[in-house]
């Protein structure tokens, strides 16, 4: 099993821990089984809490249901069980550009999609979670490890 320090999680999988949908239980028993920090991007941070916060407004989820998945987003930062990631952005822009320019013609990935597998590349992690198919397929073209829990 990958541990979570080596592994990076794209946002629209990891927000499964914090609203929960069909996918909720097994994603929550995959994570309860891994060992380690799970590195998230800035970028990506944001990213989570715009998602919550936008359940809220489209009355997906009740307020209180979205303020309760932000404080339990924040007493996983304050924990440790997730760690914000620093890392060379240009690097990771220019990373994002060039896997843009060779894979998105064949496999109709959108931006925030290779900028997350850019940065997992950046990180060096050998992992990386998703349920985006399209995103999935970069993720494995480029040599990634891809779990689907």
């Amino acid at each position: 099993m990958a541990t979570a320090d080596r592994t990076y999680v794209d946002p629209s999988a990891l927000r499964r821990l914090y609203l929960h949908n069909a996918r909720s239980r097994t994603f929550c028993a995959w994570r309860g089984r891994s060992r380690g920090a799970l590195p998230i991007a800035r970028h990506g941070y944001a990213e989570l809490v715009n998602a919550i916060a936008l359940g809220a407004f489209r009355r997906d989820v009740a307020p209180d249901v979205a303020a309760g998945a932000l404080a339990d987003l924040d007493d996983d930062l304050a924990a440790g069980r997730l760690r914000l990631a620093d890392l060379a952005w240009r690097r990771a822009l220019d990373t994002a550009a060039a896997l843009s320019r060779r894979y998105t013609p064949s496999l109709g990935t959108r931006t925030l999609d290779v900028l997350h597998v850019a940065c997992a590349q950046t990180l060096a992690l050998t992992t990386f979670v998703t349920y985006d198919d399209r995103q999935a397929a970069l993720a494995k073209t480029v040599g990634l490890r891809l779990l689907q829990p």
